[in-house]
């Protein structure tokens, strides 16, 4: 079983399924109940939460809006979908804590390292928002760098299919799912389920990957207690 685990939530996650563009109330329930159930293990958990279901930075700037203010807005919009889990996992008697990497401190906590280790010390669940702070990096580069900050012993990647496969699963109906695969084949692959820049950070600091389906019910309790789901991605 894990100890600390940073659990990579994206901004989509939290949508109407085929309206991504939203937050759903009914995908905020499903996921802060699967968070509820998992916990019981007693794993300390942080989470990073994308911002996608709200704006995509560079591309919905579509040139109009340049790359680090676009960037920023994106920022913002995790820091938004940071206060909604919140409110769902509390209403599911989850004691949680947002930090954010830019100030805003009227909603949220700033990021201090001690003091989050501090909160998982205590069982909090902690949401890591606003990516890294700075522009012209994703939120799995958050994920890798939080993971690596507060020690955790592996990143769960919770996305909308069952793992990492040879292809896009939705395009391709000969992908196959890879059950176990190396940092450095994945990137010499080409391999799109987590930017380079993240999954680099996560090899030299030995953090593993376990990637799985988050719409199948059951699946954070069953990773949080080392059962294998999905794709695990790790050191030769």
């Amino acid at each position: 079983m894990y100890k600390r685990v940073l659990l990579k939530l994206s901004g989509e996650a939290l949508g109407t399924p085929g309206d991504c563009r939203s937050i759903s109330p009914a995908s905020l329930t499903y996921i802060a109940r699967e968070i509820a159930k998992g916990l019981k293990r007693g794993t300390r958990l942080a989470i990073v939460i994308g911002g996608g279901n709200i704006w995509r930075g560079a591309r919905d700037g579509n040139g109009m809006i340049d790359r680090v203010t676009s960037d920023n807005m994106g920022m913002l919009a995790t820091i938004i979908n940071a206060m909604a889990l919140q409110s769902a996992l509390e209403h599911e008697g989850v004691s949680t804590r947002v930090q954010t990497s830019i100030q805003i401190s009227q909603l949220a906590e700033p990021f201090i390292r001690r003091r989050a280790l501090r909160h998982l010390e205590k069982t909090r669940v902690v949401i890591f928002a606003g990516g890294t702070g700075n522009p012209y990096f994703t939120t799995d580069t958050a994920a890798a760098l939080r993971a690596a900050e507060i020690g955790a012993d592996v990143i769960f990647k919770a996305t909308q299919v069952d793992g990492v496969y040879t292809g896009d699963p939705k395009k391709d109906p000969k992908a196959k799912l890879i059950k176990d695969i190396t940092y450095m084949s994945a990137i010499n692959r080409g391999l799109k389920f987590m930017d380079a820049s993240a999954l680099t950070l996560c090899m030299e600091n030995n953090i593993p990957i376990l990637v799985f389906n988050l719409h199948t019910a059951g699946n954070i309790k069953k990773a949080l207690s080392g059962r294998r789901v999905g794709t695990l991605i790790r050191q030769g």
